[in-house]
């Protein structure tokens, strides 16, 4: 009981640092420009860490966000989207999106994209408006996905939490159950030595 006690008390405090660390985690969310081996080459890139999600949650995630832009999807090396329309970057023109993952550190992974305009890749120095959206587009990627991952952990605690609450209520139920039996069983062993006594008085007779 004890043990499950403090168990129970760990959990609460999980629940509750995730909670507050959701804000933190936002404000650690930056999205910087640099060149990366990535799209067969080393090219200009967008990198932004996100938090308390593995390298293959993230993978996934950006795979359906690419797939919101009808990109052709590719998993071979990173997750591909080619001929993506993504309006706000490129109008109606297509982009090569290429997208890689890298463990950084426990809950923390780091995501790596590249845009193919169609024979140069996008940097704050080709077309800075451009680039603007494309890095609107990797922040809003991360925070969303650092929440939702948050979120999950949090709902996971508090399964955990209810199902040990529960076996808590059961060992209650069966202590005073228990101790009511033990009651029970000091009532007939009261009656069983009232009864030998007079069986005793009757045999002295």
């Amino acid at each position: 009981m004890k043990t499950k006690h403090i168990f129970v008390i760990c959990v609460i405090a999980f629940i509750l640092s995730a909670t507050t660390d959701a804000s933190a985690q936002k404000i650690k969310i930056k999205v910087d420009e640099s060149n990366e081996h990535i799209g067969n080459g080393k090219n200009p890139a967008l990198v932004v860490s996100i938090y308390d999600a593995t390298p293959d949650e993230v993978e996934k995630e950006w795979k359906s966000l690419m797939k919101d832009y009808k990109g052709k999807m590719s998993t071979s090396d990173g997750v591909f989207a080619d001929n993506a329309v993504i309006q706000s970057i490129n109008g109606n023109n297509t982009i090569d999106v290429y997208a890689k993952t890298e463990k950084a550190k426990d809950g923390e992974t780091k995501l790596i994209v590249a845009f193919d305009l169609g024979g140069a890749f996008l940097s704050s120095s080709n077309s800075n408006d451009k680039f603007k959206e494309a890095k609107k587009i990797v922040n809003d990627f991360a925070i969303k996905t650092t929440k939702d991952a948050i979120a999950g952990q949090r709902k996971a605690a508090e399964k955990v939490l209810d199902n040990l609450q529960d076996e808590q209520k059961d060992l209650e139920k069966k202590k005073e159950k228990l101790n009511s039996n033990i009651e029970d069983y000091k009532a007939k062993i009261e009656d069983y030595n009232n009864k030998i006594k007079e069986a005793q008085d009757d045999l002295a007779k």
